[in-house]
């Protein structure tokens, strides 16, 4: 059965920032509740309570709400009044729309003196002969009966006859309750007949599939015969379904529950039947199988691919939609592709050169939406830098002596003219041979060396 459960409540607590200790209202209404319970402990300060449209059998699990002012439990399968005794701020009670035969259980109701409006229109009690007297008469804090004023003259005589009205009213719940007796152990008898007849289509339909069964026979014959035994069952469940609503059955808390069940049966069938063909559909082939990446663009968006250099990496810009919540984007980035799932929709892209996931980023664009997915590529490149003329060189250790001189703080500096270093800048002359292996230093005065040696000969060539 479903009871209430706290994540149930925090969703209807929404009007209180989810907060349950100090909910004065809450709305649990056809939410297929079949166990009243828990709201006693959770929520002390309940003043109203929405229950109607559910399924629950008994009223219990509320007598410590000692703040409750109204309780909505119309559309139920309460049979009887009860339990509601602690609940001493109750003013207005709605049990309009169940299967209330029990009237002299509204004597539990004297203990609530504060009980102004009482509803139990659609209950089997008030076709009885004397039931607005008899309630009248038993609860005089009431003002309203029904929807009705209870005018004082009515008071005064419903009083006046009270002994034989209650006399009158025991006769007759005496005899509902003997129906429903009988009601209960027709209702049982019905759903024994019910589980056998499914057990027999159970067996039978194993015995039609055991593997025992010689079944030889051609693919297409296996095809044709799956197909005629998929439309057999629709047709079955077609017949079921038509059975089960023309089928006469009497108004009691027992068909209700039935009817609800078989609801729900069919619900989760129909729900296993869409998720077995979305599974189908999702199959999508990302890798073949020799182990070959595909590229793939399923959600059907905008890309574009951008080897960044500068940075030494490669950025994918993906289109994604500007309001799509970012919950439902799963990146993963390979060293050789990138996948991205777009709503469970899978967009695969394989990259130009090896990256690196680990430090790869995904963020999204605050304007456009856009996914860019940043990867950085595995092999480290070294870029030339710009080369500094020599005057602005001069210009700056100029500048600098002239601030050392100027009284500030000296610093310890190497004499460039008595050491020399390996040009950095000069390690990648030309452009196109980035990145085409390890090149070595040569220090910076072996031209003029050169130029000295008497069989130098300059060749521009090389």
């Amino acid at each position: 059965f479903l009871s209430v459960t706290e994540d149930l409540v925090r969703r209807r607590a929404e009007h209180n920032n989810c907060e349950i200790f100090s909910l004065e209202e809450i709305s649990l209404h056809q939410q297929e509740i079949e166990k009243l319970e828990h709201l006693d402990k959770w929520c002390r300060d309940l003043k109203i309570l929405y229950l109607q449209n559910n399924l629950i059998p008994k009223i219990e699990n509320v007598s410590k709400l000692k703040k409750l002012e109204y309780l909505n439990v119309a559309l139920n399968n309460i049979e009887r009044i009860e339990n509601l005794e602690g609940c001493e701020e109750l003013k207005k009670l709605d049990l309009t729309a169940n299967f209330i035969g029990e009237l002299s259980s509204i004597e539990s109701l004297k203990c609530n003196i504060h009980l102004k409006e009482l509803f139990l229109m659609g209950n089997p009690c008030t076709e009885f002969e004397g039931y607005r007297q008899f309630v009248v008469a038993t609860l005089q804090q009431l003002k309203y009966l029904d929807s009705k004023e209870i005018e004082l003259f009515l008071r005064i005589k419903a009083l006046q006859d009270y002994p034989e009205v209650q006399w009158k009213i025991r006769e007759q719940e005496e005899a509902y309750l003997l129906k429903r007796a009988r009601e209960k152990e027709e209702a049982q008898r019905r759903m024994q007949e019910k589980k056998d007849e499914k057990q027999k289509q159970m067996d039978s339909k194993l015995g039609c599939d055991s593997p025992d069964s010689p079944q030889e026979k051609p693919n297409q014959a296996e095809a044709d015969g799956e197909q005629e035994r998929c439309r057999t069952v629709e047709n079955d469940d077609d017949d079921e379904d038509r059975k089960f609503w023309e089928e006469p059955t009497p108004y009691t808390p027992e068909s209700r529950l039935e009817t609800h069940r078989y609801i729900e049966e069919k619900r989760r069938a129909k729900d296993n039947v869409r998720e077995s063909k979305k599974r189908e559909k999702t199959a999508w082939t990302l890798v073949t199988a020799e182990g070959k990446i595909l590229n793939v663009n399923v959600p059907k968006l905008h890309f574009s691919l951008k080897d960044d250099e500068e940075n030494n990496q490669i950025i994918l810009d993906l289109a994604v939609y500007r309001h799509l919540d970012t919950s439902l984007l799963d990146v993963d980035v390979q060293p050789t592709y990138v996948r991205v799932l777009v709503k469970g929709k899978p967009f695969q892209l394989v990259l130009p050169e090896e990256v690196k996931p680990d430090s790869s980023s995904a963020k999204r664009s605050q304007t456009t939406g856009h996914l860019v997915v940043t990867m950085p590529k595995a092999k480290e490149i070294i870029l030339a830098k710009q080369k500094v003329s020599a005057s602005i060189k001069h210009s700056h250790c100029n500048t600098q002596q002239k601030t050392t001189r100027s009284g500030q703080v000296e610093k310890l500096e190497v004499d460039p003219s008595k050491y020399s270093f390996p040009d950095v800048t000069k390690i990648v002359q030309e452009k196109e041979r980035t990145g085409q292996g390890p090149i070595k230093l040569q220090p910076q005065k072996v031209t003029e060396a050169k130029k000295s040696s008497v069989d130098f000969e300059n060749n521009e060539d090389v």
